[in-house]
Parts: C-alpha cells; structure tokens; sequence
C-alpha cells in the first residue's frame, strides 16, 4: 500500500533462478558489498557498486538484462532497493540470501 511507510516492494530470486538467468544471458549482476569484500569473492561478471557511495543513476546500461541487486546476505541489496524506488529506477529484484546463499547452492565464485 502507498503511503503506509513501508519499503518498496522487493522482488526476490533464489540462487538457481539467477544462475538460470546469468546463463541465458539474461541478467546483470550489481554486488553492493564493499570492494575488499567484491576482491574476496564474487558472482562471474558481476559489476561491484558498494552501497557506501550507491547511487541508482550509476547504474551501467543493462542493455535489456533484468538487472540484479546481490550482497553478502540480502540487506544490503534491499536497502540499494529502496534507494533504486525512491529514484524512480526500475529495478526492483535483488537476490534473496545473497552470496551465502549463492554459495551455499554450490555455485562457483570468483576472486580477484
């Protein structure tokens, strides 16, 4: 409901789902963790936009790809949400869990 003070409605994907849509070519990866965090380890082509300084209009052209939002566990990414809502971009889905849930599906990460 509009004006209730609520957040924005969050869309949430689970980890297979995103693999499915990364492997389609279908999707665009935003980590909203920290660069050492990113450096670390992190989703194959993921584009690392730290929350400290996120700011929905330097969002790279997603070039007609659902973009993403993804963090270490799915706070971080909802409060990028909330961000995206209030700027009025259309992006609205971020990735329920995070990368602990990523990874915990056994899918691969990157580091460097």
């Amino acid at each position: 409901m509009f004006g209730s003070g609520k957040s924005a409605k969050h869309r949430e994907i689970g980890p297979a789902e995103l693999k499915a849509l990364l492997d389609q070519g279908e999707a665009l990866v935003i980590d909203v963790r920290e660069p050492g965090e990113f450096a670390a380890e992190h989703i194959a082509g993921a584009v690392n936009l730290p929350l400290s300084s996120f700011d929905p209009a330097r969002l790279p052209a997603a070039d007609g790809k659902t973009v993403i939002l993804q963090c270490a566990g799915g706070k971080r990414s909802g409060m990028a949400l909330d961000r995206c809502a209030k700027a009025q971009a259309a992006i609205d889905t971020h990735l329920a869990g995070g990368l602990g849930a990523w990874k915990s599906a056994g899918l691969p990460v990157e580091r460097g």
